[in-house]
C-alpha cells in the first residue's frame, strides 16, 4: 500500500484546513484509513479513521466536533477536514492503512504509513 497525504500549511487559530491522502494497492490492505499527528509536546495521536467498508467513523475526543474524515472511493482518496483550529493542533499529520476491520485510533492497529505533512497554527 502507498499513502500520500498532502494540504498541509500555515493558519491562523479559528481558521481551516483539508488534508488529503491519496492511497493504491489492495483493497483489503486498507479496510480502515486513519489520520495520526505527532506534535512536539506529544506523542503520535490518533486523530480519525474511517471504515473503507461502510464508511464508519471515530475521533479523538480532542478533536470531535471540529474535525471531519471522509473518503473518495473512486478518487481512492481520505479526507481529514480540520475547522476551528487551535494552535495546540500543530503537529505533522500523516495518514495510514490497516488490514484489520477493527483498528480505531491506536498507531500499532496500523501497517502502511505515508509521509506526513504539517499543519501550523498560529495564535
Amino acid at each position: 500500500v502507498q499513502l500520500q497525504a498532502s494540504g498541509g500549511g500555515l493558519v491562523q487559530a479559528g481558521g481551516s484546513l483539508r488534508l488529503s491522502c491519496a492511497f493504491s494497492g489492495r483493497t483489503s490492505d486498507y479496510r480502515v484509513l486513519g489520520w495520526f499527528r505527532q506534535g512536539s509536546e506529544f506523542g503520535r495521536e490518533g486523530v480519525a479513521c474511517i471504515s473503507n467498508l461502510d464508511g464508519t467513523t471515530y475521533y479523538a475526543d480532542s478533536v470531535k466536533g471540529r474535525f471531519t474524515v471522509s473518503r473518495d472511493n473512486t478518487e481512492n482518496t481520505v479526507y481529514l477536514q480540520m475547522d476551528s483550529l487551535k494552535p495546540e493542533d500543530t503537529a505533522l499529520y500523516y495518514c495510514a492503512s490497516a488490514r484489520w476491520r477493527g483498528a480505531r485510533l491506536k498507531w500499532d492497529e496500523y501497517e502502511s504509513w505515508g509521509l506526513g505533512t504539517l499543519v501550523t497554527v498560529s495564535s
